[in-house]
């Protein structure tokens, strides 16, 4: 009989380190491995089973999958450092008529009559469009969390009053969650620990020694959310 784990999916910008670190305090006999998925791919992952339980992005397809939104995020605009915005706290969608728009192949904020004239090319990902906006050809609309990780010396980013938010919800299987699924779901909203709603027992008192070993385990778990990603994403902040 294989030993108990659960596998986290979650997309590029949320950030599960404190669910983690809960997660290693409360189980640390079940391990909790993170496993990023792009935001279009997220769904798959989840109806694949390669992952249980997933942070990602709003869908439009929820057949066979149980949604609870979590948490909404503010939409941003990405500029250069010496845009006219960076003298401003925050803009309106009206500012940005007529500055040229990049429109990522992989855009998550599904804004259908956003402000702004969109570029001919259409970068395949938000890090090469970050990368663009850097090279003076235009602006970007994503949530801020994607904002920050994207970051660069030489980028700047204003919140739109008036734009739609960014909704981040948890994801998984309809009728397959297991009571570890049940759990972490639990974790995530709140539940405080041997709380009568989850099916996941109490754990007994611990030693010193799993107290310790539950340390350890949180500061991997958090450091792993928090490790550099690759070149595209350099600089988070």
């Amino acid at each position: 009989m294989n030993a108990p784990s659960l596998t986290l999916g979650y997309v590029p910008g949320a950030t599960p380190a404190k669910w983690a670190r809960i997660w290693a305090e409360r189980h640390p006999d079940v391990p909790l491995h993170l496993h990023t998925v792009e935001a279009a791919e997220a769904v798959d992952a989840l109806r694949a089973g390669t992952v249980d339980v997933a942070l990602l992005r709003p869908i439009t397809d929820t057949s066979g999958l149980s949604v609870i939104g979590l948490y909404d995020e503010t939409t941003v605009a990405v500029v250069p450092k010496d845009h006219v915005f960076n003298a401003v706290d925050a803009i309106n969608a009206a500012d940005l008529d007529g500055e040229p728009r990049l429109l990522p192949i992989d855009d998550v904020v599904g804004w259908a009559d956003a402000p702004g004239s969109p570029v001919d090319y259409r970068p395949e990902t938000t890090g090469e469009a970050i990368e663009l906006v850097a090279a003076g050809m235009g602006t970007l609309i994503v949530p801020q969390s994607l904002a920050r990780l994207y970051h660069r010396k030489d980028l700047t980013y204003r919140p739109i009053v008036d734009a739609p938010v960014c909704p981040v919800a948890i994801a998984f299987r309809q009728g397959e969650q297991s009571e570890w699924v049940e759990e972490f779901v639990g974790i995530v909203r709140g539940r405080k620990a041997g709380s009568s709603r989850g099916r996941v027992q109490p754990a007994p008192k611990r030693t010193a020694r799993e107290k310790t070993l539950a340390k350890q385990a949180a500061r991997a778990a958090a450091g792993k959310v928090a490790r550099k990603p690759g070149r595209a994403t350099r600089g988070r902040r």
